[in-house]
Order: structure tokens, then sequence, then C-alpha cells
């Protein structure tokens, strides 16, 4: 999952961005309110963790400006203010979490992925397709007891396609997410193509994988 941290406070920015990177989120940093506005016009977020006293705006109005155009980013108010109205007025706007500081960065990660749970529908942290299980808390695919090496890029691919099943995901899509690039529309590298090829190699060893679908010309699809 891809995480913009808009904190203008460094040393808790960067802190913030080398515990998740550890559980295996993509990270950007934004430590003003138009660096912030910057990224988003050019990235997607599945998260945006906004500090609401930037050096040259409000967070709430950050919050009001951007989340009409990305309706599916989680946003999650990190603020060292206490005022009950702030905390309201952020909800209202349509943050999915409100974080006092000071706090810790468990609880942080345990929030974003009680959101991802309700989000995707996941009422475990154990998923299935076909005959496979994923667990994604210990980063394994299993046919039956048996564990399945995929390499980490292509369990990101794999869980991210899982994740929004049913959904056709471009190429440019997978590589912005998965990988932290910014492609135009146009994209068309073997990249993604190549660790799709991988995927279905290594599991069909196991169990066909018809639910893997390619839509020719525009990316790929786990069908379920």
């Amino acid at each position: 999952m891809k995480v913009l941290i808009v904190e203008d406070e460094k040393t808790l920015a960067y802190e913030m961005e080398a515990f998740l990177k550890k559980a295996f989120y993509l990270c950007d940093i934004a430590f003003s309110f138009k660096e912030a506005l910057q990224k988003i016009e050019l990235n997607t977020y599945d998260y945006i963790l906004i500090d609401l006293s930037l050096p040259d705006g409000n967070g709430l109005d950050l919050l009001k400006q951007t989340k009409k155009n990305n309706p599916d980013t989680v946003y999650i108010i990190i603020t060292a203010r206490t005022n009950l109205k702030d905390r309201v007025s952020g909800l209202d706007l349509g943050a999915d979490d409100y974080l006092a500081k000071p706090f810790y960065l468990l609880e942080l990660q345990s929030r974003m992925q009680a959101i991802a749970r309700r989000r995707f529908n996941i009422s475990e942290e154990l998923l299935s397709i076909g005959k496979f299980n994923i667990d994604l808390q210990k980063r394994l695919i299993l046919f039956e007891e048996e564990q399945i090496g995929l390499s980490r890029k292509e369990f990101d691919l794999f869980t991210y396609l899982l994740l929004h099943k049913n959904r056709v995901l471009t190429r440019a899509q997978l590589s912005e997410h998965i990988w932290g690039t910014f492609v135009n529309d146009d994209y068309d590298s073997n990249y993604i193509d190549a660790h799709i090829k991988n995927i279905r190699k290594k599991l069909n060893v196991w169990a066909e994988t018809e639910w893997l679908e390619t839509v020719r010309g525009v990316g790929y699809r786990i069908k379920k």
C-alpha cells in the first residue's frame, strides 16, 4: 500500500516512514501544504496521514480540497490538537480516523490495518482464492500445507490484485501502487507482464489459476 505522510516535524515524519517501510508500505513525505497538494495531484495513495498544523496551511483544508478526487484514499488525521471541534470537523470532511500526538507507531499501523480490513471486507488475516490460502501477516502463500516461494514484489502484486478482486487494474496502476513509480496512462512495459507470468508459473505447479485473467490491452484482474 502507498502512503503519503504530511508532517512538518521532520524527525517524526522520518520515524513514521522508516517504521511503515519495515511493514512493507511505500512511503512519500510532504513537509508542507503546498508540497502535499502537488504530490496528491501527481500520485494515487492508499493512505494519507495528515498533520493539521502545517507551516503554510491547515490540514483540514488539505483534506477538504483533495478528498473529492480521491474517494478511495484513507485519510487519517495526526495532530497534537485536542480540540473536539477539529476532530469532529475532520471526520465530517471525510477523514477515516483521528490519532492524537504523541502516539505509538504500532497503534498507527493497527489503525491502518483495521481500516483496510473494513474497506476490503477482510474478517481475518487469511485470504483464499481457488485452492490457495494467503497469510497477509506472515506474507505467505500456501497450497494445503505447502509454502509457495514468491518474491517480495510478486507477493505484493498478487495480493494487491486479490484485494481488488473483480476489478481490472492497468499496468500503470499496478506499477504505481506496487513499485511507487508514477507512469503515464500509455505505459507499455513488459515489467508487470513478466511478474504475472512468474506468478502463474509458480502457482500452476500446484493448481490451475484461470481466475487470474489478462484483460487484453488493459491489464489484469483476479475474478472471484
